[in-house]
């Protein structure tokens, strides 16, 4: 039986990669889709692929890192239908370099980008949830929040490793506050996962670098989006209903 039958899930940053990934593992779960992100052609077509496989997709273009553009866009979910089940934060990125190169703004791009996402939706989700005395919120944190090594010697990280390390933070006391409430909140930490935007840069790191990836996870190999997907729907599933305050790490043995 479909373990998200008809359950309203919102996945935010979901025009491509990750999200689009988490999208379509949910659309297989017969899941009600609320599709939100910045970019609406590429939404557009994340939504088309979610409802060739049967399930129904509404699709919201909204800044996630803009509190009204936040809060609009969840009264518009609600309008719509009038519950949600499942929270997924997906927005994420980063402007990197090296520390001693680094700009005030391309740390706080990356800190807003990340966390004030991740709080602006959550805090709209939870007021829902809390009415309705149920609820499951997935962020996405990464194996970055320990350091990761071929970011740190070819470009550098430390805004995005910060940012990720403050998911782990706030979902570990987000979910002691909602518990209360029947409100579960988790994350997943990905390893290296190929993507559109992340394709070639690994495929040159293996070619060039000691410090790739390919040699440093112990599976010796890039992960895929789907199985990021996966992890995420576990958490959101009822397969998970004693698992809260929990960042699970899908990274390859990293």
């Amino acid at each position: 039986m479909a373990r998200m039958l008809d359950k309203v899930v919102v996945v935010t940053g979901a025009a491509q990669g990750i999200g689009a990934a988490i999208a379509l593992r949910f659309a297989q779960e017969k899941a009600r889709l609320v599709l939100l992100d910045v970019d609406f052609k590429r939404l557009e077509a994340t939504a088309a692929a979610v409802s060739a496989r049967g399930a129904a997709a509404l699709t919201v273009v909204a800044d996630a890192t803009e509190e009204t553009a936040v809060d609009a866009a969840f009264s518009a979910i609600m309008r719509q239908h009038e519950r949600i089940d499942v929270l997924v934060n997906n927005v994420g990125g980063a402007r990197n370099a090296k520390i001693h190169e680094m700009t005030a703004e391309e740390w706080d791009f990356t800190i807003r980008l990340n966390l004030r996402s991740a709080f602006l939706c959550t805090r709209a989700a939870a007021k829902i949830m809390m009415r309705q005395g149920s609820g499951c919120i997935v962020c996405m944190s990464s194996g970055s929040r320990r350091g990761t090594p071929w970011t740190a010697h070819h470009v550098g990280g430390a805004a995005y490793s910060a940012a990720k390390a403050g998911i782990h933070g706030f979902i570990r006391d987000v979910a002691l506050e909602l518990a209360e409430h029947n409100i579960r909140v988790n994350a997943v930490a990905p390893g290296p996962i190929e993507t559109e935007r992340t394709k070639e840069m690994f495929e040159d790191l293996q070619a060039t670098s000691e410090y790739s990836p390919h040699r440093l996870v112990p599976l010796r190999r890039i992960g895929q989006p789907h199985e990021i997907a996966d992890a995420v729907l576990y958490l959101a599933s009822d397969e998970s209903s004693y698992i809260t305050g929990v960042t699970l790490d899908v990274a390859g043995g990293r």
